[in-house]
C-alpha cells in the first residue's frame, strides 16, 4: 500500500494528529491508501470496562475514526470529513493485547461516503473479529 506521504493531501495526517481524544486513547495510524485506512490500539487498563473487556465506546471510537480516515483519503484540498451516522455490531467480547481496525470505503460520493470498519482483537497470538461498523461520512468544506 502507498505510504501516507504519497497521498495528494495531508488530510489523513490532520485527522490523526490534530484529534486530542484519539491521541489520548493511543490510536495509531498503521497504513493508508485510497479508500482504505488501518489503525491499531495497544490495550491498557483505561480501555476496559468493569469486567475487564474492551469498552464498547473504545471499539466504537476506533471504528468511527478509522472510517473517517478511509473517507478522508478521497477528499479534495479544502474539504474535511465528519461522521453523519454509524452503526456498530459488537460480535463478541474483546479481551487481549491490542485492537486492529481496518476500514474500507464501500461507496464513495461527493457529499456522503459509506465506509465499513472491522475491529479485530489480538490475544495470545490469535486474532478474532470483535465488531463491524458501517459509517456514513459527510464531506464538507473546511471553514476558516
Amino acid at each position: 500500500m502507498p505510504n501516507l506521504h504519497e497521498l495528494p493531501h495531508d488530510e489523513i495526517e490532520r485527522i490523526f494528529n490534530a484529534a486530542p481524544f484519539i491521541a489520548h486513547l493511543g490510536i495509531r495510524l498503521v497504513r493508508v491508501s485510497a479508500g482504505y485506512c488501518e489503525t491499531e490500539l495497544v490495550l491498557a487498563p483505561q480501555h476496559l470496562q468493569q469486567d475487564g473487556f474492551v469498552h464498547a465506546g473504545v471499539q466504537a471510537t476506533l471504528a468511527d475514526h478509522t472510517a473517517g480516515g478511509a473517507a478522508g483519503t478521497l477528499v479534495s484540498a479544502g474539504q474535511i470529513v465528519l461522521t453523519a451516522e454509524f452503526k456498530i455490531n459488537l460480535l463478541r467480547a474483546a479481551k487481549g493485547e491490542r485492537l486492529i481496525c481496518r476500514a474500507t470505503v464501500l461507496k464513495p460520493g461527493t457529499q456522503l461516503v459509506v465506509v465499513e470498519s472491522e475491529v479485530e482483537c489480538v490475544a495470545e497470538g490469535a486474532t478474532k473479529l470483535v465488531s463491524k461498523t458501517t459509517a456514513t461520512v459527510a464531506i464538507v468544506q473546511r471553514r476558516s
